[in-house]
């Protein structure tokens, strides 16, 4: 089967789209508008990007009934800061909880009973329960499509601090079996990280 995006619906690209690039780590991002309402979305188009300088990306698409930007948008183009925190499966409820598009006078945080803690250089509050977070300086924002609904963006952030919960870090490396993150899926559906396998990449010869 061969399928021609421009011959089918956005709604009909999105569902192939989201049903065949999995899992998709999710980016719990924390921004605080320019009046100071906090906001805190799950975007699963997330990634790192290069780590000199640590940098990482994550795409809001506009809302898909109005086309509308949405609020964790709207507040890095004011204040070019935000936070990424991770999330593991003791966070999945409240990190569901935040998914509505709520009207923009609303904490998310109030609304998923998560702790915001201040930050070290940025203004948004991470998420105490999140077990990694990392504050992050806009460095670019990329428009793609036209200014409708399944249209998007690409934000580029630099990482200018990392948090880590203790118990995660264990010689330098993450500990998956401790920070239990869980990935995206279609639809109502999420994966854990239990089942894993090893590859040795070989080493370009001297």
């Amino acid at each position: 089967m061969i399928i021609d995006p421009l011959e089918q619906s956005p709604k009909e690209n999105h569902k192939i789209m989201i049903g065949s690039i999995v899992p998709r780590p999710i980016a719990f991002v924390s921004t605080k508008s320019k009046d100071g309402i906090l906001n805190l979305a799950p975007f699963s188009y997330f990634n790192g990007v290069c780590s000199n300088p640590p940098t990482i990306m994550f795409a809001p698409a506009r809302r898909g009934y109005d086309g509308l930007t949405k609020d964790t948008l709207n507040n890095i183009q004011d204040t070019e800061e935000f936070v990424v925190n991770l999330v593991s499966e003791e966070i999945s409820d409240q990190m569901v909880a935040c998914s509505t598009d709520f009207e923009n006078e609303v904490d998310e945080f109030e609304v998923s009973g998560l702790t915001p803690v201040d930050c070290v250089k940025v203004k948004p509050p991470r998420v105490r329960e999140s077990k990694v977070s990392f504050e992050c300086k806009l460095n670019t924002i990329v428009e793609i499509g036209k200014a409708e609904a399944g249209a998007g963006f690409i934000v580029i952030g630099t990482i200018v601090m990392f948090h880590i919960d203790d118990k995660v870090y264990k010689e330098g490396h993450i500990d998956l079996g401790v920070l239990n993150p869980i990935g995206r899926l279609a639809g109502n559906s999420y994966t854990r990280i239990k089942d894993t396998f090893d590859i040795v990449r070989q080493i370009k010869p001297k």
